[in-house]
């Protein structure tokens, strides 16, 4: 079953050589260093300038993933002391750069479910994919102390999760209408209030301090050392003396084999039903460290990114018309992903000393609810897996 995804590795397939991973490393070194330009062209105070700031300071990160990832699944073919030393910094800068970003998702995604769970209208700007102003989430936290009177008299809501949990992302729309919440609701409404704030005083603040992070990193000297690197490499690759002529399908087929290795090391079988109960083992724990199910998941999310890569490279620099390689699959362990961190931030902000019965409460509940979507996620991905297999065989 597993063998069958990956198209580009048909030995039938036209022959790719190591000067096509140049090509690719070059292209995406070049689109680097016209992020890196853009982003320092954009760094004023204009609406405009910053969104072009973050639409460039996601290119590097982008650019960086790509460079990284062909690094390392391609790595024998290249200089084994530059590409070991240049690859760690390359991921440093993507983590660094994408922060902010994920600090500001996870914050929308749970005030989102507040407004979800609470049965209050969701306002226009909360639509907003994470890009939301302070105020404008101050807005939403204010809402959601409406009340469910508020709440009952709102005529547009957000969907309840399709069935076994396969809706898409919190900004999705579609779906059926929920019925007016019940009165006995009233306790989560004015907990999810200051359960609002209170994660959003967390968040904002994580926010702040990565954006702060994010700054002093593009103004460092490690980073000048990273982009002299990206520089030369868009000139000239340190490809060893015989990469030229060596074929990358066999590499590439391996990053599909460790792929499909680590997918076969999930419990699909469990994923398969709506319902874990196992996943609820540690529901209560009070250790703080991620939840124990999730880190195989994580890691066959990088792997398929891996994987995605190498067919990049075997496509000549871009998107293979193939790509349908997963993509399904790709998007639900990104669900799987941020569910699983914003439920990790609910359990977080629920350790806050001294907070209310009715917070406190919220929270748990909102935990349960974003765990869910882990669950759901992982339906998703079990789903998605299993068509791609029947549609290969």
């Amino acid at each position: 079953m597993a063998q069958q995804h990956l198209d580009p590795t048909d030995p039938g397939a036209p022959e790719v050589t190591g000067d096509a991973l140049a090509v690719y490393l070059r292209a995406q070194a070049t689109e680097f260093l016209r992020a890196l330009r853009l982003h320092r062209e954009t760094g004023g105070g204009t609406a405009n300038g910053a969104q072009e700031t973050v639409d460039a300071a996601r290119a590097l990160r982008r650019s960086a993933r790509r460079i990284s990832g062909s690094l390392h699944t391609f790595r024998p073919l290249l200089d084994a002391d530059w590409s070991e030393e240049i690859r760690p910094e390359l991921a440093w800068l993507s983590g660094t750069l994408g922060l902010e970003h994920a600090y500001a998702a996870r914050l929308e995604r749970l005030l989102l479910a507040l407004h979800r769970l609470s049965g209050a209208a969701v306002f226009p700007e909360q639509s907003v994919v994470v890009a939301g102003t302070t105020a404008q989430r101050g807005g939403s936290v204010a809402a959601l102390a409406g009340g469910a009177g508020a709440a009952g008299a709102a005529g547009a809501r957000t969907p309840g999760r399709a069935q076994a949990g396969l809706a898409e992302a919190p900004q999705d729309t579609a779906g059926p209408a929920r019925p007016a919440p019940a009165p006995d609701r009233g306790n989560l409404t004015v907990g999810a209030a200051k359960a609002g704030a209170l994660l959003e005083r967390q968040l904002t603040l994580a926010r702040t301090r990565a954006h702060s992070t994010a700054l002093q990193a593009l103004g460092s000297s490690r980073f000048h050392a990273v982009a002299d690197k990206v520089a030369l490499l868009a000139s000239e690759v340190p490809l060893t003396p015989t990469a030229p002529a060596t074929r990358l399908r066999p590499l590439a087929a391996a990053a599909e084999e460790r792929l499909t290795d680590s997918v076969a090391a999930l419990p699909l079988l469990t994923a398969g039903h709506p319902y874990n109960a196992e996943a609820l083992v540690h529901g209560l724990s009070p250790d703080p460290a991620p939840h124990p199910q999730d880190a195989p998941w994580h890691q066959v999310r990088l792997l398929l990114r891996l994987h995605r890569y190498a067919r990049e490279v075997l496509a000549g620099g871009g998107a293979p018309a193939d790509v349908a390689g997963l993509p399904a699959a790709g998007l639900a362990l990104n669900r799987h992903r941020d569910a699983s961190e914003a439920a990790s931030a609910a359990a977080q902000a629920a350790r806050t000393p001294r907070i209310t019965p009715a917070t406190a409460y919220a929270l748990g509940v909102l935990h349960a609810d974003q765990r869910h979507e882990v669950e759901a996620a992982r339906f998703a991905f079990q789903q998605a897996w299993q068509k791609q297999a029947v549609g290969a065989s």
